[in-house]
């Protein structure tokens, strides 16, 4: 008696493993192809725009504030890739972001210069704290096995044609439509809107459809490719 009930134990216990692993194994499959887009803000009490999107471009928009917010987010979408609006590294030689002795700009920025797309150097006033938090956000998403890019919206808007959300949410609502941008609500925010921007990127990322600017050793902002 003892021993048909162990076997039942042992059974049941299998067969729970064999479920969850089934679930997980589905919950994988489904995230196939898709991209996490974030457009950082540089301090928690400020909106960060958020955007899961999938291979057909249907958009998930939502506005996160904290660190364990957005790392949370990230985690139950088993995204391919992460693309994040903030720098993500430091300019060789410079030994922090505070270092006021070190170089100012990285490779990748210079080639946003050489194509006159309009940026914001990482060591301007806000943009260090935007360089701490997103640096910081970029480890603990490795980390956790996430694929991360640093991408910008506005020089990707500039590169496929579409206004920047300077220019007017609507307008760039609407191009992103005309892109093929499924899903968008009607009260986007402009935050919501760059996180999109960064998950089309991703996406194209995923279908090869994109250029790396900058020094992979350095660290490199990824553009959609045209």
């Amino acid at each position: 008696m003892e021993k048909e009930r162990k076997d039942a134990l042992e059974m049941a216990e299998k067969k729970k493993e064999k479920n969850e692993k089934s679930a997980e194994e589905a919950r994988r499959k489904a995230m196939i192809g898709v991209a996490v887009g974030i457009d950082l803000a540089g301090s928690k009490k400020r909106p960060t725009g958020f955007c899961i999107m999938d291979l057909s471009l249907n958009a998930h928009t939502s506005v996160l504030y904290t660190d364990s917010q957005i790392l949370r987010e990230v985690a139950k979408t088993r995204a391919e890739v992460v693309c994040i609006d903030a720098p993500l590294s430091l300019p060789k030689g410079r030994k922090s972001i505070e270092d006021r002795h070190g170089p100012h700009f990285r490779a990748c920025d210079m080639e946003l210069r050489k194509r006159h797309i309009r940026f914001f150097p990482i060591t301007l006033g806000p943009m260090r704290m935007l360089t701490e938090r997103g640096i910081r956000i970029k480890k603990r998403l490795e980390g956790m096995g996430f694929r991360v890019f640093e991408c910008f919206p506005g020089g990707a808007q500039d590169i496929l044609n579409i206004p920047r959300k300077q220019e007017g949410l609507n307008l760039l609502a609407r191009a992103l439509k005309r892109h093929g941008v499924k899903g968008l609500k009607p009260s986007a925010t402009g935050d919501e809107l760059d996180a999109v921007t960064c998950a089309l990127v991703g996406i194209d990322y995923i279908l090869g459809k994109y250029e790396k600017l900058g020094d992979e050793n350095e660290g490199i902002i990824l553009m959609p490719k045209t």
